[in-house]
This record gives structure tokens, C-alpha cells and sequence, in this order.
């Protein structure tokens, strides 16, 4: 008498990794540097300390995705709010620390600037390409830090837009996939 065995059923796919927190983010930066960049966003727009904590937040994530995408979002316009530019400008004249933190992202590499503006940004590539390249960070957001919340609307221009007026909810602009190619 033969017996067949059953094959063993397939494995489980890996569960997703849990989102990114604000409190892991503000780790790689440090706490020194962290009061000292929000001392620096609180004197310079006026904002009171949570929202210049979250502009921090904001430009770390910003920063996050460029380092572990680079491949994907390197040389892409991500339209984020002139403030969490200007934090990241203030992060990068404290070069050693800046360098370290650098290092502490997942590509491990130098990010380096290049500041243009949104307007200039449209007409180089064309409107059509510009909003492309900007809908393809959003999964990736979604993907390492959870979707956006209201917290987040007023630092990504992008999310905003789509959200007050395309009248998109946040759990639709979470569900947006990559753009094909």
C-alpha cells in the first residue's frame, strides 16, 4: 500500500515590517541636535515647538526615502514645504553631524542638495512628468512610515494637494500605487 503525503502548504508571506516611528527618526538624528534644529525652526518661522517638531519628522522621512530609494527617487523634485528645505539646509552646515546622520540612514551615503524651485521644476520636465515623479514617492511613504495623517498635510505639497483639492481621503492617496514604468 502507497501512501501520498499531502505537500506542506506554502509559507506564509513575511508579515510587512512595522511603520517607521517618529521617536526612530529622531534617534538617528540625536537628541543634541534634534533641540538644537528645533530651537533653530522655532526662532526662524515663529511655529510653536510641535509643529516644528513634526517639520523635523517630516524632513527626516524625507530624507529616509531618499536614502533607501535613491535608485527610485534620486534626481526626483519631492515636493515638500520650503520649511522642511530649510531644515535640511540647517542639517547640512552641521557637517559632521550631518555626515553621521548620512551614514546612519539605510543607503549609508552623503545626500546631497540641489535646490530648485517648484515653478522652474514644471517647466523642465513638463507638468505631466513632474506630477509622475512626484506620485511615486507616496507608496514608498506609505510603505516605511504608515499613511499620512493631518500631522503631515501641511509639510508635503503633493498629499495636500491631493487631499483639499482633488478631494482625495487619506486612505486613498495611501492606496495609490506606483506609477507604471
Amino acid at each position: 500500500m502507497t501512501h501520498r503525503t499531502a505537500p506542506p502548504p506554502p509559507a506564509p508571506a513575511p508579515a510587512p515590517a512595522p511603520p517607521i516611528s517618529a521617536d526612530a527618526l529622531r534617534d538617528l538624528l540625536g537628541a543634541r541636535l534634534h533641540t538644537e534644529v528645533l530651537r533653530h525652526a522655532v526662532e526662524r518661522t515663529g511655529a510653536d515647538e510641535e509643529f516644528a517638531s513634526r517639520q523635523i519628522t517630516e524632513c527626516l522621512r524625507y530624507l529616509y526615502l531618499v536614502s533607501r530609494y535613491g535608485g527610485r527617487l534620486g534626481g526626483l523634485f519631492l515636493p515638500v514645504e520650503q520649511d522642511i528645505d530649510e531644515i535640511w539646509h540647517y542639517l547640512i552646515l552641521q557637517t559632521r553631524e550631518y555626515r553621521a546622520l548620512c551614514a546612519r540612514l539605510p543607503g549609508g551615503f552623503f545626500i546631497e542638495h540641489r535646490s530648485i524651485g517648484y515653478e522652474e521644476y514644471q517647466r523642465e520636465p513638463g507638468r505631466e512628468q513632474a506630477l509622475e515623479e512626484a506620485l511615486r514617492w507616496i507608496p514608498l511613504y506609505c510603505r516605511e512610515f504608515g499613511p499620512f495623517d493631518e500631522g503631515a498635510l501641511p509639510h508635503w505639497t503633493i498629499v495636500r494637494f491631493l487631499h483639499v483639492r482633488m478631494g482625495m481621503s487619506l486612505a486613498e492617496i495611501a492606496a495609490l500605487e506606483p506609477p507604471a514604468g
